[in-house]
């Protein structure tokens, strides 16, 4: 991974609001202290995660996995690898891999949304030490459009959706998500 390309891609990110410019600025400063390691995952403290945002061509919905292990409606993205040449290339790969759509574009290079959040412990067996420890994903986000609307979800879901953006967008929703949704609704 080209760490100086990707801290330009979050110096050229406009944030839509203060708290993704907060989640930008953090990143920027965990990549630039981890100039090596920062998409791995082995990197204790977090690493970089590449997520999908995939709307369809009408941009009316997104499509949503429901998360085995986070019991939560997420868009679909996952670490990234270093056979990845970018996150982007990370965000559509994990895209075909957790949805089985195959006719999915790209939108654009540029960041489409930069969020950190914190990822619990995945447990072991009682009295043993965690699978995996607590960590944060800096978790970059970009736009793809679908022309294909049958998902073939993988093991990592229990189901998808294709939710509509304006139910996303409300304030009841995960901000994260009512983020993307927003900016979705009104590209730009």
């Amino acid at each position: 991974m080209n760490t100086q390309a990707f801290l330009a891609a979050l110096a050229a990110h406009t944030p839509a609001d203060p708290q993704e410019a907060t989640h930008r600025d953090n990143m920027a400063r965990f990549v630039a202290s981890h100039p090596t390691t920062w998409w791995m995952r082995a990197t204790e403290q977090g690493h970089v995660t590449g997520s999908a945002w995939i709307v369809n061509r009408a941009r009316t919905h997104a499509l949503l996995l429901h998360h085995i292990k986070l019991d939560l409606w997420v868009q679909p993205g996952g670490h990234l690898d270093d056979t990845d040449a970018t996150p982007a290339a990370g965000a559509m790969r994990e895209a075909r891999e957790e949805t089985g759509l195959s006719r999915l574009t790209l939108a654009s290079e540029a960041l489409f949304d930069v969020d950190i959040h914190a990822i619990p412990a995945r447990p072991a067996r009682p009295g043993k030490a965690p699978i995996e420890p607590a960590h944060l994903h800096y978790d970059v986000r970009y736009l793809i459009m679908s022309n294909d609307s049958n998902v073939s979800i993988s093991e990592e879901s229990h189901a998808a959706k294709w939710m509509l953006l304006e139910q996303l967008a409300l304030p009841t929703q995960d901000r994260s998500i009512g983020r993307m949704a927003e900016k979705s609704i009104r590209p730009g």
